[in-house]
């Protein structure tokens, strides 16, 4: 794995700088880890999403304080690379996803004897972004958003309106390893049409925060907390699903107007990684803190209350069943 791919303490992140002041263990090591389920002491390993990524970062920044003699290993893999070369694999405790895990996924994690338990953890207003010397554009219908996005669609500007510049669209989005790459594809472009490939796919979010601002004829999409740390150098586009331009925002979110691109973001963790009181101490810690302002203020909609219950209630199920 490469550093680019791991948190690490001398990040820039923006306003949440200070949760990583906390002392969350930060490795690059996930790569060669193995036998986790095996292990015991006080290692937790997470990777997955980048989209989720945050929402742990500052859960596990704020555990830490609490528990500092508790390690946490938190890389940014994507959904999909996490479930299919770490979590399925044995390797992690638990991984961010920004999308349900697929029916082949539970295969592998069935043939490796991991049992996924999912917890819905927060909602997203998935976020199309451009640059904020494009006043051509503020919204689109997903019809538009369809064409720049399917494969062989537009090419330029003025292809979706010939009002607008006749330039070449510059791309940045979700690699394909990305949960959100499989949402956007599924709630965007449908089954019967695919993404198109010539778009600069990355994992680092903020690398698509600095190519969109970097020039008007760019557009990228991603989770909302990167768009709700920039909102003065980029910006969000309204999306028409039929009934009108609703910006995206966490009370649109929360109020489902938000549609196609409103989503639930998950953790996954693995039952046989419960028998450590490290993971079981952070697994309550974390579905406790999903329904507070913590998750707002890193820019998602929290769990209800009830939401918050009914995960508690799963995972003490859980619990019991393996330490029985």
């Amino acid at each position: 794995m490469s550093r680019d791919s791991t948190a690490s303490l001398s990040t820039g992140l923006g306003r949440r700088d200070f949760l990583a002041a906390a002392s969350v263990a930060l490795s690059g090591g996930l790569a060669g880890c193995t036998g986790v389920f095996a292990e015991e002491g006080n290692q937790i390993n997470i990777a997955g999403s980048s989209t989720v990524f945050p929402v742990t970062e500052a859960i596990a920044s704020a555990f830490s304080e609490e528990h500092p003699t508790i390690n946490l290993s938190l890389s940014k893999t994507g959904t999909g690379g996490g479930f299919g070369n770490f979590f399925c694999a044995g390797r992690t405790d638990i991984n961010n996803a920004s999308r349900a895990i697929a029916d082949a996924e539970v295969e592998q994690c069935g043939n490796n004897s991991v049992t996924p338990l999912e917890f819905q953890i927060a909602t997203d207003a998935l976020t199309v972004v451009a640059n904020p010397n494009a006043d051509w554009v503020d919204c689109l219908t997903v019809e538009q958003l369809r064409e720049i996005w399917r494969a062989d669609g537009a090419q330029r500007w003025s292809d979706i309106d010939e009002e607008w510049p006749d330039e070449e669209f510059e791309l940045y989005g979700a690699a394909t390893t990305s949960g959100t790459f499989d949402y956007f594809n599924e709630a965007v472009l449908g089954e019967e049409v695919n993404h198109r490939s010539d778009y600069y796919a990355t994992e680092r979010d903020r690398t698509i925060v600095q190519g969109v601002r970097g020039s008007e004829a760019a557009m990228g999409y991603f989770g909302f907390a990167y768009y709700s740390e920039n909102p003065e150098t980029i910006k969000g586009i309204s999306i028409d699903n039929g009934n009108g331009c609703v910006e995206p925002s966490i009370e649109t979110a929360k109020s489902g107007e938000y549609k196609p691109l409103s989503r639930p973001l998950f953790i996954y963790i693995a039952k046989e990684s419960l028998t450590k009181p490290a993971v079981r101490n952070f697994a309550r810690f974390y579905l406790k803190r999903a329904a507070t302002d913590l998750v707002s203020d890193v820019g998602y909609v929290p769990v209800t209350e009830e939401q918050r219950d009914e995960n508690l209630e799963k995972l003490e199920a859980a619990i019991e069943e393996v330490t029985e």
